[in-house]
């Protein structure tokens, strides 16, 4: 079974309620990319119209090797604009920026090649974090490990960044200085990176010790307060591995790094799922493909649904 052979195959556009109208100091555009992750996407028209690529806000982070849409803001003007790969169509204004979260939905058209037969339909999953989440040789979760315990410079080194590295030619250890070159959102991605790997690691173990599990589990940093005694164990004996407490997501150096954490449905409901015909596949020769369409709510994997309906859990 193959995944994402073509940009092509992998189709994701966003649903949403943004109140669009010709007032406001923010302008929203509709962005259509491919081979794009959403923040180098967004650094290539913050420099083409030179504006601060900081002024610029998403709902959500969209897969780099597909073709995606989703609706961003920027504070101030752009214009439509055409280039290889990138598209914008300007909407209108608004009074305030788009911040993660404010979506409704995914909606996901999906070649799957090399493959046989159709899979089953499914109505939900099991809301794991998927590898996309942790990064190559799961490098994100590493580096959030290490800010959450202090280790900067060990953390530093792992990222590939020129503007951090030029920092640290000028300023030699300098690692938290070095560390604020990276855009904010970029780096409380790598902190919860780490807590997505604890959740996932945490709630295997849970669904696996509890008969009826409940339908939310924490997502642990400072603040989270437990009611249920097995779900407090499981998380606090994960934690203990890494020599990490509750209060070390307290990141004093880092403060806008600091996470309270939150909760987490257990299980991801899909939506209106259609799996098309089985058809000959001009890539792989002797193999199907099957075109796959559903939606999801934000934070939940097209991925994970994937490997789902074909009980492949190796699939990248």
């Amino acid at each position: 079974m193959k995944l994402k052979q073509r940009p092509e195959d992998f189709i994701v556009k966003e649903k949403n309620s943004v109140e669009i109208s010709d007032k406001g100091r923010y302008t929203y555009f509709r962005l259509k990319k491919t081979n794009y992750t959403t923040n180098a996407a967004l650094v290539t028209i913050a420099r083409i119209f030179r504006i601060p690529r900081k002024f610029f806000g998403y709902a959500g982070n969209k897969d780099r090797r597909a073709v995606t849409e989703q609706i961003c803001s920027v504070k101030g003007r752009i214009s439509n604009k055409e280039l290889k790969d990138i598209q914008i169509e300007v909407l209108g204004r608004g009074r305030k920026p788009i911040s993660l979260g404010d979506l409704d939905q995914n909606y996901f058209e999906i070649t799957v090649r090399d493959i046989e037969n159709k899979p089953k339909k499914i109505e939900k999953v099991v809301n794991y974090f998927d590898s996309q989440r942790f990064g190559k040789n799961k490098n994100n979760q590493e580096v959030g490990r290490l800010i959450i315990k202090g280790r900067f410079g060990q953390a530093a080194q792992l990222i590939d960044n020129h503007l951090m590295q030029n920092y640290l030619q000028k300023h030699e250890n300098e690692y938290i200085g070095a560390l604020r070159k990276i855009p904010r959102k970029i780096l409380t991605l790598y902190i919860h990176a780490y807590q997505s790997d604890i959740w996932n690691k945490c709630v295997k173990q849970y669904i696996e010790e509890c008969e009826k599990p409940k339908s939310r589990f924490p997502i642990v940093g400072f603040a989270t307060e437990f009611d249920d005694e097995l779900i407090e164990k499981i998380c606090m004996d994960e934690l203990k591995k890494d020599n990490i407490t509750q209060r070390d997501f307290i990141i004093r150096q880092l403060p806008e790094l600091t996470s309270q954490g939150a909760i987490r449905k257990i299980f991801s409901r899909v939506y209106d799922l259609e799996i098309g015909n089985l058809e000959k596949d001009e890539l792989n020769p002797g193999k199907n493909k099957v075109k796959i369409c559903f939606s999801l709510k934000p934070g939940c994997y097209a991925t994970l649904v994937i490997k789902n309906l074909f009980n492949n859990h190796n699939l990248v």
